[in-house]
């Protein structure tokens, strides 16, 4: 019987954590370079970075060149052994490499049971607890598996894009054969070989963590609101658009889902009198005596789009159906956003945010959970940008060049400095005068954001990084004193 072992803290469910593609830890070769680009323009950056995001691997004096430079780092933890695991459905690959013997890979397959995953971790600490770390190297979209390895001292995790894998597959494999045991074993050696250039994963504090995922799970709500609304007033528009006009567009409210759930066709609504439609009303906090004569009287005046059955009837239903989701919905959202608040105003990172143009409580909890409260996690701001989808890609060969949007990143992160910088063009003068100015230089609409977004985050990480909130006067002073275009208000 395989002995328990404790995790060091509860697990917490969040979303995948995402990893830079690079890492400067120790690259004094690129220090320049990387202090001269966090000062330049935002397609600049990819020109001036791009040919070295990949630091340049070295060797110890006498090593192999199959040998990984990291193999045994000094001044870090004892090694014990490299992982790859490849997680599937049914069961879950695993290859093992022991430092002892690194040539012999050891495979084994853990069945998808209950506690099969917790009787090889027991096993693990059984073989290598006195020995050292283990190193394991995984798909980061394995987040139910990141989650419960990283509650173990034991292993180090090296979560990866799985287009990373996907492309060091084709390197030996360039077929398109693909299989289990073959990329677990390929997860291994990518780990044994080329650790260098991977970083390890640390999660954030419990507090970050659960903020993170509540913001995460707060938008994936309010998108699922957006949908439901929008296929709402597509069906609407078939047969009864009064009701967009007694609403005035906005589906997303419990009015809205109350009032279609009750009265989903004109027919209905118009049999209802009017002491019980004011009161219907006046029970939504929608009070307005002039609004309230409107609406009773569009009511009353109203004509049917359609009197055909065929029609009204199963749209009516289904317009009944999705205002119930929607009504079921909207308390959750409530919810989450109380919760994230709670949380927020707790959080000891929480004054770096809270003040920053056009944040407001939806996009200030989710910059701090996308910056985190490890302060040795990113070295400069391009680390940020970077990670974050927001900094651009260069591709050349021989004189041809060409700088594209960066696809590989987390989504969501990305997605929260692209609002957080459309939404500060409102509220933040030289903000909109740097979007102008890049619009003004035939920018569309979303390079220009990314532009701004990623001059924010240069901003941003100064703040984070010496825990000192952003001031606006500060830094509008700052741009006057070096003659900046962007101190001068947009015309």
């Amino acid at each position: 019987m395989a002995k328990e072992i404790k995790p060091k803290f509860g697990l917490i469910f969040l979303p995948s954590p995402a990893q830079p593609n690079h890492r400067r830890a120790g690259n004094l070769r690129l220090g320049r370079i990387v202090s001269e680009t966090i000062t330049s323009r935002y397609k600049e950056f990819a020109f001036r970075l791009g040919p070295r995001e990949r630091p340049v691997t070295l060797l110890r004096k006498g090593a192999n060149m199959n040998e990984s430079v990291a193999d045994q780092p000094i001044g870090t933890p004892q090694l014990a052994a490299y992982v790859g695991i490849d997680w599937a459905d049914q069961k879950h690959d695993v290859v093992l490499r022991s430092v002892d013997n690194p040539a012999k890979a050891e495979h084994q397959v853990i069945k998808s049971e209950l506690n099969a995953l917790n009787d090889w971790i027991a096993q693990m600490h059984e073989r290598f607890g006195a020995k050292g770390k283990v190193l394991v190297c995984l798909e980061q979209s394995r987040g139910a598996l990141i989650y419960q390895l990283m509650a173990y001292e034991l292993f180090e995790l090296y979560p990866i894009n799985p287009s990373q894998l996907a492309n060091y597959r084709k390197t030996f494999f360039s077929s398109g054969a693909k299989d289990d045991g073959p990329d677990a074993d390929l997860l291994s050696e990518l780990l044994m070989c080329h650790r260098d250039r991977l970083k390890a994963w640390k999660p954030d504090d419990q507090l970050t963590r659960e903020l993170a995922t509540l913001n995460e799970g707060r938008r994936n709500a309010v998108d699922r609101r957006t949908e439901l609304a929008n296929e709402i007033k597509s069906q609407l528009k078939l047969y009864f658009p009064l009701a967009l006009q007694i609403l005035e567009n906005d589906i997303t409210t419990a009015l809205a889902a109350d009032l279609l759930v009750q009265w989903p066709t004109l027919a209905e609504l118009q049999k209802v009198s009017p002491s019980k439609l004011r009161k219907f009303f006046y029970g939504h906090n929608s009070r307005q005596e002039k609004k309230i004569l409107e609406r009773l009287a569009l009511i009353k005046e109203a004509k049917p789009l359609t009197t055909d059955a065929a029609i009204i009837r199963p749209t009516a239903l289904r317009v009944k159906l999705l205002a119930q989701q929607l009504k079921s919905l909207l308390p959750f959202i409530a919810e989450y956003e109380k919760r994230i608040a709670e949380l927020f105003g707790s959080h000891p990172d929480s004054f770096l945010f809270d003040n920053l143009p056009g944040a407001g409580p939806a996009l200030a909890p989710r910059l701090l959970t996308a910056f985190g409260t490890d302060r040795d996690r990113f070295e400069v701001a391009s680390d940020v940008s970077t990670l974050n989808g927001i900094a651009p890609v260069r591709v050349a060969s021989g004189k041809r060049s060409s700088v594209h949007f960066r696809w590989a990143c987390p989504k969501f992160q990305r997605q929260s400095f692209h609002e957080f910088a459309t939404h500060s063009i409102r509220f933040c003068p030289w903000a909109q005068t740097y979007y102008q100015t890049q619009i003004a230089r035939g920018k569309d609409h979303h390079v220009a954001v990314r532009a701004l977004a990623f001059k924010w985050i240069r901003i941003l990480f100064a703040c984070w990084k010496n825990r000192v909130p952003y001031d606006p006067e500060r830094y509008l002073k700052a741009l006057q004193s070096r003659g900046s275009e962007y101190a001068q208000p947009a015309v």
